[in-house]
Parts: C-alpha cells; structure tokens; sequence
C-alpha cells in the first residue's frame, strides 16, 4: 500500500461526495461529534500530518505544525485540501526510501504512513456519506490492505465490516460496537 493507494482513496472521496457539496455540511458526520466540514478538513489535516512526518522524520513527536482551513471555504473547497493534502503524502511516500521512518506513537514507515492515510480517508469518507445520507461504503481491497497493515489482530470476515467494526463505527456479527481502538502503525 502506498502512492497509488493513498491517492485512489482521495479520489474515491471526492467522487462520493463532491456531487452532495451544495449540501449542509454542518450536520454530525455519522456517530462523530464533528460536522462532515470539520470531518473533511480533519482527514486534510491528517493528510498533510502524515506527510510532514514522513519528510521531515522526527522521531519523537509530531513536528509543530497544523492546517487551518479557513472558515469560509465550501465544502468543494475542502475537499480540495484533502486532495492537495492527498498529493502531498503521496509525493512523500513516493520520496521516502524503505528505511525512512516517521513517529507516529513510535517508529512508523511509509507502509504505516500510506494506510493511515487509507484509513483516515475511506473511514471519514463514510462518516460523512452516513451524515448526509449517502448509501456508500469503502472498496472492499483497500479495507482488507489497512487492517493487515494496521489491525493485525482482526477478526477474518468481510473486510468492509470487519474494518468498520475494528475501528468502533459498527457491530460485528456477536461482536458488540467497539467504543476505543487503536491501530498499530508504528513498526520499528
């Protein structure tokens, strides 16, 4: 997982909700306390994160630096961000050599980088499409490459749900919804 997948992710995110832009986004992004605009500049924020880590390599902390997406920006507009932001990790992933490492509670890789991203943007994408009422869920292949990558432990089933399940926005067969999670990104 790297590059190609971060951007696809992206992409896909757009697609889903660009179409619904001329909506309120002021409503709770699904089961979130955030609206799906906070939500959207969130997942640019962890975009751009990630990246700067990646590049800049700190191996104790994150580097202080944040986004602000300014206020009045639509939500077409923010989701430029994420797609700017998207780029931006992707040109770091694809600069970054095997061997770099980022902190991100701990050591973490590109690998670790890239399905962050992944996750940070096919998961908030759903939150979103449940907050304005979107029928959309992750593609199946890029579930299944984030929680190899970053839920190790998961239970096998379909890997839409089971991520969905591991990352405390559904229940799962028995498995009641989780309230905390983890993902394990860091990898020495």
């Amino acid at each position: 997982m790297m590059r190609h997948e971060v951007e696809r992710a992206v992409v896909e995110m757009v697609r889903v909700l660009g179409p619904h832009g001329g909506r309120d986004w002021a409503v709770p992004a699904g089961g979130l306390e955030w609206s799906c605009r906070e939500t959207a500049a969130h997942v640019a924020h962890d975009l751009l994160a990630y990246a700067g880590q990646l590049a800049g390599r700190p191996d104790d902390g994150y580097l202080p630096f944040d986004l602000v997406v300014r206020p009045e920006a639509s939500p077409c507009r923010v989701l430029e961000v994420v797609t700017a932001c998207g780029g931006l990790l992707g040109s770091a992933l694809a600069a970054a050599g095997p061997e770099a490492r980022g902190w991100h509670w701990g050591p973490c890789d590109r690998t670790g980088f890239a399905a962050m991203g992944v996750a940070e943007t096919l998961l908030h994408t759903y939150d979103i499409a449940q907050g304005l009422e979107v029928a959309w869920l992750p593609p199946a292949d890029q579930c299944d490459a984030v929680l190899r990558r970053l839920f190790p432990d998961a239970p096998p089933g379909d890997p839409v749900r089971v991520l969905l399940w591991c990352t405390g926005r559904a229940e799962l067969d028995s498995r009641p919804r989780r309230a905390s999670w983890v993902w394990r990104a860091a990898s020495g």
